[in-house]
């Protein structure tokens, strides 16, 4: 008799089926195979599974087992395995009947005393035994965040012989409830920075339209205090990003007893991070911090310090929203919508050219540090910010009269207003959402809501003739400016708006020609 149990095996996010089906054959008797493409973690669970029944008081049958994992040609990764192979072994040795599991799903990692321990993936698993009409049975400790899935029937067991008395009816399992919605700690306020009002301006700026931003100068100058401030005048995640955001953290096993947030994730890791802890893959491919900061913020400080194929390897999601691993056998993608901010010296001694302290080997010594990022990448940069060092005159000021909860209320009404304005529009449901944040704006939408006035065409015509705007740096100009003119209450791009854009591209400051930073610095520019 061949006995079957459903399980998945992730595919980035995604839960893929699989069946493990069970089969004692004759000869030779003791032994126990695991076929399917399994790897190392998976081909152990024959160990776990054995010691398990032997905690619960079971023998393996005096026959040999064969478990497959069908189909034969995907990869399977991880221990969640073991209790889908072990119920299948349950239920062709007639310890409960094969007919119990029909309408389950399990995933689950057996411990030699027969408790089953937490894996990760659980909230896909669910969704994905949702979509086949299937409930899903978990580790106890994965339950509440199983039950975030919405309809599907949980089981949480916290041990096999639970399970069993379960399926045997001398045990009744309670579905278990939904984790909680808990609140982030507390987000630092921007009254506590004192003087850089451009780079607040920018910071606000980049919060209302979702753009990639990089803070550059001295040490001490507040550019990771500022960067840290950015979740405080961010929206709270919708449900969609919520259940999105929420998955990727799931197979990364970063949620804990089912407890979710609302919070835009924001990630800092350290500048010796490798490419693969960025983007994500390894030897058992899990998400890297981009799609750990799916729905929210990556913040890297220290730029340049960042190896260059690390960096470079951000500049492809940074466009497309995703990562894909390319494996010898596999493609596995994780989404990686995330917003860019990041911090760095002006050069290598990080005081730069100018003012008390200057480097002596300046301008070289700048140039070649800041040569360590490549063009490309800047070019994906939509505001650049310069932000000089805080003098005595500035820490003797009194607190700034606004602080993050001013600010955050006109990112909100400027959040508002591009949701609106593309629901309007008359746009698919799709489309609508991927439109309605002005850093991924495209097309039609530019065309109809972006277009700038005659004298912003010109001012923008100006810079792209003198060199400074590549046709990319022309649309996150124009995505920029946008969000600048919401900002500003303005139902179209004016000049100033335009003006304000170009002074934050980092490629109009070293541009040939009549056009530079002070020209489009003009007095239509919001003075800050």
């Amino acid at each position: 008799m061949v006995a079957r149990v459903v399980t998945v095996a992730f595919d980035g996010v995604e839960a893929r089926r699989v069946d493990v089906e069970v089969q004692q054959v004759a000869t030779p008797a003791g032994a126990f195979a695991i076929v399917g493409l399994p790897d190392k973690a998976v081909a152990e669970s024959r160990e776990r599974v054995r010691g398990a029944f032997a905690g619960i008081g079971l023998a393996l049958p005096p026959k040999k087992v064969i478990a497959n994992l069908a189909p034969a040609d995907l990869p399977k990764e991880g221990s969640h395995f073991d209790l889908p192979i072990a119920l299948a072994l349950l239920a062709s040795m007639g310890v409960i009947a094969p007919d119990a599991l029909d309408g389950w799903a399990a995933v689950g990692e057996l411990g030699l005393d027969g408790q089953i321990a937490a894996v990760g993936g659980t909230l896909p698993a669910a969704m994905a035994a949702g979509a086949m009409g299937l409930g899903l049975i978990c580790p106890e400790a994965n339950g509440p965040e199983a039950a975030w899935a919405g309809d599907t029937a949980i089981l949480a067991p916290r041990s096999l012989i639970g399970l069993i008395n379960h399926f045997r009816g001398t045990q009744i399992l309670r579905a278990p409830e939904p984790g909680p919605v808990t609140a982030g700690g507390a987000v630092p306020d921007l009254r506590e920075v004192k003087g850089q009002e451009s780079a607040k301006r920018a910071l606000e700026i980049a919060a209302a339209g979702g753009h990639n931003l990089l803070f550059i100068g001295p040490p001490g100058s507040g550019k990771s205090m500022m960067a840290q401030r950015l979740p405080g005048l961010l929206p709270p995640l919708t449900p969609q990003e919520l259940l999105e955001t929420s998955m990727v953290w799931s197979v990364a096993g970063l949620i804990q007893r089912g407890a979710l947030t609302r919070d835009r994730p924001f990630r800092s890791p350290h500048h010796s991070a490798s490419m693969a802890a960025l983007t994500g893959g390894g030897l058992r491919a899990k998400p890297g911090e981009a799609s750990l900061a799916h729905n929210g913020v990556l913040f890297l400080d220290e730029l340049p310090e960042y190896s260059a194929q690390a960096l470079d390897s951000l500049r492809q999601p940074l466009e497309t929203g995703e990562i894909v691993v390319a494996r010898a056998n596999a493609h596995v993608r994780y989404p990686a919508r995330f917003q860019l901010v990041a911090a760095m010296n002006p050069c290598r001694c990080g005081l730069g050219g100018s003012g008390r302290g200057a480097c002596g080997k300046a301008p070289r010594c700048q140039r070649d540090y800041q040569n360590r990022i490549s063009g490309p990448m800047f070019d994906r940069i939509d505001l650049t910010v310069e932000t000089p060092p805080v003098t005595a005159a500035d820490m003797a000021l009194p607190p700034p009269a606004e602080g993050t909860a001013e600010a955050a209320a006109r990112v909100a009404t400027a959040r508002a207003q591009q949701e609106e304005r593309v629901s309007a529009a008359g746009f698919e449901p799709v489309k609508a959402r991927d439109q309605a944040i002005n850093a991924r704006a495209s097309g039609e939408t530019l065309d109809r809501f972006a277009t700038p006035d005659d004298a912003g065409r010109a001012l923008l015509m100006r810079a792209g003739e003198a060199g400074g705007l590549t046709a990319r740096g022309w649309t996150r100009t124009l995505r920029l400016a946008r969000t600048i003119a919401d900002l500003d209450g303005s139902t179209g791009v004016l000049r100033r708006h335009v003006a304000e854009a170009l002074m934050y591209r980092r490629t109009t400051l070293g541009a040939q020609g009549d056009f530079d930073r002070q020209t489009a610095h003009r007095s239509e520019a919001p003075a800050f």
